[in-house]
């Protein structure tokens, strides 16, 4: 059952304009783990992948009805990158939900979409 589904657009210059005059907003928006991949690009695919990163995190505040604040911030919701280079959201990691995530990039704008499915921990295939 679907728990709820989160959007967010975010424009590239908007965030390489905030970067530009706070470099410390890598470590408001990144996790230690996110950081790390962060460091392996440079120029305009570091601004790309930072706004992905935002805009997916985004994506995950609004799909779970929280939003950021109190609950929940930008550093307790991680989006790493499979092999094969597939976004996957791990934390916050909920037995009782899996989390599916898209992000996409065009010259100008970010975006993501994330899916939270309730999990019915009863069934043995969602175990």
């Amino acid at each position: 059952m679907i728990k709820g589904v989160g959007l967010d657009m975010i424009d590239l210059d908007r965030v390489k304009q905030v970067l530009e005059k706070n470099p410390r907003f890598v470590e408001r928006i990144l996790t230690t783990e996110e950081q790390k991949l962060f460091a392996k690009y440079s120029g305009s695919r570091q601004v790309e992948f930072l706004a992905g990163r935002f805009s997916a995190k985004e994506a995950y505040a609004k799909a779970n009805g929280t939003g950021f604040g109190k609950e929940l911030s930008f550093t307790d919701v991680e989006v790493l990158t499979l092999p094969n280079g597939r976004p996957v959201l791990t934390q916050p990691k909920r037995l009782d939900e899996r989390v599916f995530v898209s992000i996409t990039h065009t010259g100008r704008s970010a975006a993501a979409q994330v899916i939270i499915e309730e999990v019915d921990r009863r069934r043995k295939e969602w175990q």
